[in-house]
């Protein structure tokens, strides 16, 4: 008999891939499945008690975010970020995180700089939670700050890029800051954005991305 993968909840109701990615994406993120490992479609279907269509449909999604990479006559594995890769994604959400804060720098819309004072506060206030908790609360407030763009297209670029964050910053816990530390800079960012220059908002955008580069590629 398969043996089956804890932390995958089986599937009762009609089945959708868009479930099953779902609850891969999460454990992909949270190390159940951990960089370079084989996702075993046998051993999905067995374990979410369905077919391997489904599961196949699901894990091709999945290597379309880029969170698998399919190696011909080998199968389905889990993404393995190095530096390089590391530093493009830094690269990519550079990009779009100075075009969202420059967006909302411009139209200064309270519900989405509350939002982030929120988000900063919550930060703050994870001093002693663990590692993946504060890791979370950190892209939370990005998230908050791309989706004030309110470009569907540029939130769903943007979700694939802090899954491969989350794996990379999941993976190197020594190079953590401090919540604290982290919440500051957060805080920085929403009075930049309410009462600062332009200017000075896009370079601390860009000093804050450095430290998560740097986070990612010095541990």
């Amino acid at each position: 008999m398969t043996e089956v993968i804890e932390g995958l909840v089986p599937i009762t109701r009609r089945t959708t891939s868009s479930l099953i990615v779902d609850q891969l994406r999460e454990r992909i993120v949270d190390g159940t499945f951990p960089p370079g490992s084989q996702m075993a479609e046998a051993q999905l279907a067995a374990t979410f008690g369905i077919s391997r269509g489904p599961v196949r449909e699901a894990l091709q999604r999945l290597v379309q975010e880029g969170l698998l990479v399919n190696i011909k006559n080998r199968g389905v594995f889990v993404i393995e970020l190095g530096p390089g890769d590391l530093a493009d994604v830094c690269l990519s959400r550079r990009l779009i995180e100075r075009k969202a804060a420059s967006l909302l720098w411009k139209s200064k819309d309270e519900r989405h700089l509350s939002r982030l004072a929120a988000a900063a506060g919550e930060l703050a206030a994870a001093e002693g939670e663990s590692w993946a908790r504060i890791v979370e609360l950190d892209l939370a407030f990005h998230e908050i700050l791309v989706a004030s763009a309110e470009s569907p297209r540029l939130s769903r670029m943007f979700a694939t890029l802090a899954a491969e964050t989350r794996i990379g910053l999941a993976t190197r816990p020594g190079a953590g800051r401090r919540p604290t530390e982290l919440a500051a800079e957060h805080r920085t960012l929403v009075e930049l954005l309410r009462d600062g220059t332009e200017r000075r908002l896009l370079a601390a955008v860009d000093a804050h991305l450095d430290a998560t580069l740097r986070q990612l590629t010095d541990a």
